[in-house]
């Protein structure tokens, strides 16, 4: 995956657990509240790794 990709799905995924999180309360659902966290917490690591990428692709571009 590229940067990009990385970071849009971080996104996507951070959205989506939010989402889930707030399902999974307002029906009372810890699973799914849980769930949702989980989901959001792999959204921060793909865009933390998207950074990385960045990050990596310019210290390459300057040597």
């Amino acid at each position: 995956m590229t940067s990009t990709s990385d970071k849009i799905s971080g996104k996507a995924n951070e959205v989506a657990g939010k989402a889930r999180q707030a399902a999974g309360d307002a029906m009372d659902d810890r699973d799914m509240e849980a769930k949702g966290s989980a989901q959001e917490a792999k959204g921060h690591g793909q865009q933390a790794k998207g950074e990385l990428k960045d990050g990596a692709k310019k210290i390459v571009d300057r040597a």
